[in-house]
Formats: C-alpha cells, structure tokens, sequence
C-alpha cells in the first residue's frame, strides 16, 4: 500500500503535495522569444532563456547533479522537470497557465519553488516521487531548487530547514574538483558584515521567525560547507543528512552535541577568514595535539605545511616568557601573493579564544603576548593556500 505525504512551504521552501497529471503535455515553445523546452538526460526545462543560456543551464545542472549524487551515492531516479523564467513578459497567458498557481507567484516574486509528489510504501522505505522546479534564471536559483527536487526524489524528504536550504546552497556552488568557497561576493560581505548568527539559531529553528531570506540562507550555507568540508566534522555529516532525509529522530545535537564548543570556535574562525577560495578542509583545527609547557634546555618539534592553517606547534607559551624557534625546510607561497606573505607567523590559543597574530623570528627571541597554545602557519591570504608549496620543521624553545 502506498501513502502521500503533503508537506508544505513558502517562497524558497520545499512543497510535498499531489502534483496531479503532467503540467508537461506541451512539449514545443511558442513563436517570438516566447518559452521552448530543452531536455538533457535529468532534466526537462521549459524556459524563455537563449538556446545558448539554456544549454549552458543543462550543462551546469547535469555536472552539479552528478557531484550530488556521487556525494550521496544514489541517481537521482527520475528526470527534473523545470519552469525557468528570464522575463516573465515573453510567456503568454497561456503559457503562464502550465505552471502552479504556487510556482507562478513564486516566480512573480523574484524566488523559486519546489513541487513533490511523493508516494511512500507503508510497509518499508520504498518510495516513488515526482518533482516540478518553477525559478528565475537569477541568482543560480535554478540550481539550488534542482538540489530540492534530487533530494525530493531521491529520499523522500529534504530534511530539517537548516540542513535542506543549507545543502541547497552548498550544491549549487559545486563545481569538480574545486573545494574553496566560490560564494558570490554580496554573500561573503554580508556574512563578514554581520555579528555571527548563534548555532542554535540555525539548527534549532525550523522556520525563521523573521521570514525567509537569501541572508538565512547563507548562515545555513556556512554551517553546512563547515561541516562538509572540515574534516573534523564531515565522516559524520553525511550519515547525519541521510538519516534526517529519511525522517528518522536524530538531529544536529545527537550528531555533535559532545563538538558544540569546538564546532562555535571554527563557525566564528571560519567567518573572520571567509574569502573566495578558503579551504575548510585545509583549515581544520588541530584538537589532539597534546600541548606542554618547556622547562631548561627541553625543546619541541614540529612540522608546518604551507598550503594548510594554523598548525599545533605541540608549545605550551607562558605570558612574558622569550622562546627561540629554528625553522630548516623550504617553503613558497604563489605568485600572486601578497607583500610579507611566505613569513613564519604564531597565535596563543587559550580556553576556545585567540589571540592576535604576531611575526616568529628565525633564531631570534620572540616574546609571549599571553598564555596558551601556540599555533603556527605561513603567513598567506586565506583564499590563496592551495598554490602554496613546501613545509618547515620547526624547533621551539626557552631563549635561556
């Protein structure tokens, strides 16, 4: 026996309902500029945009939904079908007339929306779905709802809003082989504008209070590139969004309810350092070392590795206290690198709070500015690790 499940959202949220017969009998575009459908091995598009921009969409859907397939390791099962508009004046009433009411005024209002069928067998987790995507061509809109209708189909549910509308995001930002951060730039200076959303107020919030918004949208983005993409947190992640897709009862604190701390510290760094090209994967913080203060002559080792972030120099720093440290090694940082890049740089790590970075002199004494944890990494810009080459060992002790 097989049940519906009706669901339902606004703007930019995900609908389940009865979708009923086809909305896709008309398989041929009008005359003068108006709408024409192009269909690619997953989708169906029915759109205004130029055979050119079309294709190019096609084209772009088709690599995002073999990344998010591959991620998640299932096909997506059925083809998308989608209403993409550039300019709603070249569709003719008529035409107008093949989308849901709700897709339409979605549309008329600059956003996006999916609509699910999706059937669900009593007995067991089988299901079948269908999926309708009604999206301005804007602000890759197409994408993020197309990520909606995969995990619709696929699964049966997008999960809780925060991981559903953070993972649409993530989504339509992939791209193969790249694993930097290529939000566009009013996203960035906004999040970087912005005091830090609380996490709770991100995972504990099923529909924002303040109404939708792209701004919701990119604090729920940078939870889930975080978790994604840190590997301190990502071989949980993925299990995390199966289970809350498959409606079972776990949620985010079940997942890292014990790494709440240490997720806060790496959500606030990861804000302060957000450029175009931050790798979290390469910036992960090291939580294992074991750190010891120096007494007499003892001295500690470590190795440091351009193309990654702050690294545990394995030091436990005293305020007042002159250490040395020797560097041996080679390392480069790219050509586009900026004046004093390619320095040996330190940060004191103290109770989940960082200091200020400070220059560490080759051989030379260099003083504590307070208690704590010594970090160390070459200095570069944040976005622009990855052409870095090379490392260092470094050797760190009392300068008596």
């Amino acid at each position: 026996m097989w049940e519906t499940k009706t669901l339902f959202r606004i703007a930019l949220l995900t609908v389940f309902l009865m979708a009923g017969n086809s909305v896709w009998a008309q398989r041929t575009g009008s005359a003068g500029g108006g709408p024409r459908l192009y269909e690619s091995r997953t989708f169906q598009i029915y759109t205004d945009l130029s055979e050119v921009d079309a294709r190019e969409l096609l084209k772009d859907l088709e690599t995002m939904i073999e990344l998010v397939s591959k991620y998640f390791g299932h096909p997506c099962r059925k083809r998308i079908q989608m209403f993409v508009v550039e300019d709603l004046s070249r569709w003719s009433p008529e035409e107008r007339g093949k989308m849901l009411p709700e897709g339409l005024t979605s549309i008329q209002g600059g956003a996006g929306l999916t609509v699910t069928r999706v059937q669900q067998y009593v007995g067991g987790p089988k299901i079948d779905a269908d999926a309708v995507v009604f999206a301005v061509s804007k602000h890759q809109t197409p994408m993020h709802e197309a990520i909606h209708a995969y995990c619709g189909l696929t699964f049966g549910s997008t999960g809780p809003v925060w991981y559903s509308e953070g993972m649409a995001e993530v989504g339509k930002y992939f791209q193969a082989g790249e694993k930097g951060v290529n939000a566009p730039p009013y996203v960035i200076e906004y999040l970087k504008s912005e005091e830090p959303k609380p996490l709770d107020d991100i995972v504990n919030n099923p529909l924002e209070r303040t109404g939708d918004s792209w701004q919701n949208y990119a604090w729920r983005w940078v939870l889930c590139h975080l978790l994604g993409y840190n590997e301190n947190y990502s071989q949980r992640f993925k299990p995390l969004g199966l289970a809350m897709m498959a409606g079972n009862n776990t949620g985010f604190n079940n997942a890292y309810g014990t790494q709440f701390r240490e997720i806060e510290f790496e959500y606030q760094l990861f804000l302060q350092d957000l450029e175009p090209g931050y790798r979290a994967d390469l910036c992960g913080w090291d939580w294992k070392t074991r750190f010891r203060p120096l007494v007499g002559a003892a001295q500690l080792a470590c190795k440091v590795d351009a193309q990654r972030g702050w690294q545990a120099s394995r030091a436990k720093c005293v305020a007042g206290e002159q250490y040395v440290v020797s560097a041996t090694g080679e390392w480069s940082t790219g050509p586009d690198s900026s004046e004093g890049n390619g320095q040996l740089v330190g940060i004191i790590f103290q109770d989940y709070v960082l200091g200020e970075p400070f220059p560490i002199p080759d051989g030379e004494p260099f003083t504590a500015p307070s208690d704590g944890q010594l970090y160390l990494r070459c200095q570069d810009d944040w976005g622009k690790l990855t052409d870095n080459q090379g490392s260092k060992t470094v050797r760190i002790k009392l300068a008596k």
